[in-house]
């Protein structure tokens, strides 16, 4: 399977240039030339599968003849050998609703259903084919400590983490600061989390610097990230499939950047019999505003309970528009022209209608976050994160719903304590963080300093 840009400027790479490219060189997101279709019998013969070989089986056709099968295999086993859970992601049964818990691997949330696939496929194609990669990096809260956990000590590969000074959890700060391998470099940005997504996009389409310094991205903007991030889609229904009866299920999505309720909009694409897509915001509701409105435009980010969804700016909401607009690079660039110009961009009135097919959007603030979070712990005695807790609120009342738990509750503690009175439990991985040293560089948001850095640090390395 080769893919192009959402923009149009580039056309058939195939998987492994599209993982190594990360942002397309024309400033777009890589996207498949064609998507899979998964039949109905294939479903029925996949949803009894362990979660690694339905990866096996979804992932496959969009890798192609990019890798031999048997490495693809050895790489995802390896992948999720990493979690602790056998399932990788269960799912829950809590209340009234399913949760499909996420946050079994080593940094505790969803990120690492990805990460760890990616930082393995990373090392894998550079001892392949040979060269070095410096990934670049920015984060609300926990794609960084993941991608980290993906790549710490890894041969060939350096890694740069962005994250918001003073905007993330403590735990999430102490979980990428206190990685002292050679090869990870943490930076405090004076800022907000969009602007340290605005400088990454920056370097990527500095093509003469991106060149120079072998650069490689694992944000969402990594095509190898959605691909991952669809499995648990089918994984989830697979487990519900007899009880479901037929009936299609429903989906809840915390979201800030777009890519995992995106993951889930390409599952039902291919054919994963989805009834709805709840896309749950917090206060930065962006998305939330589009659904409703048809208009995409920016406006203050503010800091919340939920700190891994304080975004405007969602990276991956450009491959939506694109599928939106049908796969038609032109307008994509059109209308990416216009909130470049005006702050805003604003659909057709036949696509405002298609978005409200695709999506249902809810926006919950800080109060409704802590009453959900007290309310399912005092019936059924389970904890809930916060961002899971939009989740769940957006998702209230929907009939057979399965609600995306994107993170341990224990790295969001204050929020707990707030809602229940107490913290929730630490997994092995968190515990004796806050104890351990800690390296990171503070830098003001500004891409001159931000190239002086890395430059800096690369300077006498192969």
């Amino acid at each position: 399977m080769n893919y192009r840009s959402t923009r149009g400027g580039v056309a058939s790479v195939d998987f492994a240039d599209a993982v190594r490219m990360g942002l397309a060189t024309d400033g777009g997101l890589l996207v498949p030339e064609a998507l899979p279709s998964v039949a109905p019998e294939t479903l029925e013969e996949w949803r009894r599968l362990r979660f690694q070989d339905l990866a096996l089986e979804l992932i496959g056709p969009f890798v192609g003849d990019a890798l031999p099968r048997a490495d693809l295999a050895d790489l995802i086993d390896r992948s999720y050998a990493t979690f602790t859970h056998p399932e990788v992601t269960p799912l829950v049964e809590v209340g009234d609703a399913w949760i499909l818990e996420l946050f079994h691997g080593p940094t505790a949330a969803f990120k690492d259903v990805a990460l760890q696939f990616l930082g393995n496929l990373f090392e894998y194609l550079l001892a392949r084919d040979g060269g070095r990669l410096n990934i670049i990096g920015a984060t609300s809260g926990d794609t960084g400590s993941a991608a980290i956990a993906g790549v710490r000590g890894k041969e060939r590969i350096e890694i740069f983490i962005l994250h918001p000074q003073g905007r993330i959890s403590p735990i999430q700060e102490r979980q990428m600061t206190t990685v002292l391998d050679a090869n990870v470099h943490n930076v405090a940005l004076r800022g907000t989390f969009d602007d340290g997504q605005r400088l990454v996009k920056a370097l990527f389409s500095d093509l003469p610097f991106k060149e120079r310094y072998r650069l490689g991205a694992v944000n969402s903007i990594n095509w190898a990230r959605i691909l991952a991030q669809m499995v648990y889609y089918f994984y989830a229904w697979g487990r519900l499939a007899e009880r479901l009866e037929g009936r299609p299920v429903t989906f809840a999505v915390p979201t800030g950047n777009f890519g995992d309720i995106f993951a889930g909009y390409l599952a039902k694409r291919i054919g994963l019999p989805i009834e709805r897509l709840i896309l749950a915001t917090n206060r930065n509701d962006i998305l939330t505003r589009f659904v409703a409105s048809g208009t995409y435009a920016t406006g203050e980010v503010y800091a919340t309970l939920s700190p891994a969804m304080d975004i405007q700016l969602a990276s991956n909401f450009e491959r939506y528009l694109y599928y939106l607009v049908g796969e038609d690079p032109g307008r994509v660039r059109s209308l990416l022209e216009e909130m470049g110009r005006t702050g805003q961009l604003r659909v057709t009135g036949e696509e405002h209608a298609q978005v409200q097919a695709d999506f249902a959007a809810v926006a919950v603030d800080d109060a409704a976050t802590l009453a959900q979070i007290r309310a399912t712990h005092a019936a059924t005695g389970y904890i809930l994160d916060p961002h899971t807790a939009v989740g769940v609120r957006a998702g209230a009342g929907r009939a057979d719903l399965v609600c995306l738990a994107t993170a341990h509750p224990a790295k969001f503690n204050e929020a707990v304590r707030q809602a229940i009175g107490r913290e929730a439990p630490a997994p092995a991985s968190l515990r004796g963080l806050m104890d351990k040293p800690t390296r990171c560089a503070v830098l003001d948001a500004d891409i001159a300093t931000l190239r002086d850095y890395i430059g800096e640090t690369l300077a006498g390395r192969p």
